[in-house]
Order: C-alpha cells, then structure tokens, then sequence
C-alpha cells in the first residue's frame, strides 16, 4: 500500500460564509469520495482526518478534507449549525463533480453537520468521527436524533473514553460502531493504555477502509 503514487491538491470554494477549502488527496482508480469536515476546536490537521487522508487513496478512496469558512478566515469560534449546513450545501457541488458517490463524513461538529445533511444532498453514506451524542457531563442533552435521522448506511467510530459520549451510550439504531479503545474525544490514549498513536490511527483507518469496502 505504501508504494501507491497520491496526488494533492487545494481547491477554494466560494460560499455565502466567506471561501471555503477543500484539500484533495488521491490516487488512480479512486471508486468513491470521502469528504471530510473539522470540529468547531479544530482543523484539518486533527489526527483522524489527517490518518484517513494518508492511508484511504490506496483503498481507492479520494479523500477530501474540507475546511468551513470560519475556519479559513481565521476566526476561532464556529458559527450556529445552521450556517455550518448551509456552507456545506454550498461545497456540495464540488465535492460530487467527479461523478463518483460521495460519502459525507467528519468529526465531532464535521459529523453532525454530514448526518443532518447527507440524504437530502444524496450522499452515498455518512461517516461520524467522534459524534458528540451530548456535552461532556450531560447525557440528557442527546443528539442521537442526528445520528438516528440520516436515513443512509452510517458508521460511528468512537474513542472508548470519548466525554462527549461513550460507545455503550449510544442507543441501538441503524448504524454500525467501531470503538477505539482507550481513545478520547480526538482520538488520542494515555500511555497507561499501552497503545500507541500508531496503534490508534491503524484502528481508525482499518475501521473506515474496511466499511467502505463493504458499500462498493
């Protein structure tokens, strides 16, 4: 896998937000696109992101890692969802102009924003990185209607002591769960744990790959 030729590139999207980034990552024969959104604490760059970015062009996925507007203008506080579902109303377009399926995916906020949005963009799939079921230390704030709502096939992967809700607190739905063992909300484990960064990213990235294999 290591020895498959990958392709970069940066492409700006203009929005009602303010411009938008997409940074594309491929190789050749890439059957399906992955776009990916950030967290309302973060970039691109999380760990996750950056993980199935580098491993999933090999499996034949181009992996689009998309920056919001708020983001790229530099401002260090996200927007109301709403104006977050309407910019990724706005990027669609591009992301679906390969004409390969798209599955709509991201972390933590980025993940909200695909479920609340993929089946009426007509996403392939959803894919939920670190959901946010509720706010750390109030369970009674669910959002598992986000995630319950999609009406796609879905994959929650989920750090084993992710605050923002545990694996065994999601309730059963139509949706498949891989759990990270050990990880929190950004996919990062304590030394106790005895597994590495490395170990945790394989986790991720074999999770996703191996869920994508089974919707082609």
């Amino acid at each position: 896998m290591g020895g498959v030729s990958r392709t970069q590139k940066t492409q700006t999207v203009p929005t009602a937000a303010g411009d938008a980034r997409i940074t594309w990552t491929s190789a050749p024969g890439a059957r399906l696109v992955l776009a990916l959104g950030h967290g309302a604490g973060g970039g691109v760059e999380a760990r996750d992101l950056a993980a199935l970015a580098a491993a999933l062009p090999a499996h034949g996925v181009r992996v689009a890692l998309v920056e919001q507007p708020w983001r790229v203008a530099g401002k260090k506080v996200a927007p109301a969802p709403k104006t977050l579902d309407a910019a990724w109303r706005e990027l669609w377009p591009a992301l679906a102009a390969s004409g390969r399926p798209v599955v709509a995916g991201g972390r933590s906020a980025g993940a909200r924003v695909a479920c609340r949005t993929g089946r009426e963009l007509g996403a392939r799939a959803v894919l939920a990185l670190s959901f946010p079921l509720h706010p750390p230390g109030r369970p009674e704030k669910s959002r598992a209607g986000e995630l319950l709502g999609t009406g796609l096939p879905t994959l929650v992967v989920q750090g084993g002591n992710d605050p923002f809700g545990r694996p065994e607190e999601f309730p059963r739905g139509d949706f498949a769960l891989a759990e990270v063992p050990h990880a929190d909300h950004g996919f990062a484990v304590p030394k106790r744990s005895g597994r590495t960064a490395e170990q945790t990213a394989a986790a991720v990235t074999d999770a996703v790959a191996g869920w994508l294999a089974d919707l082609s």
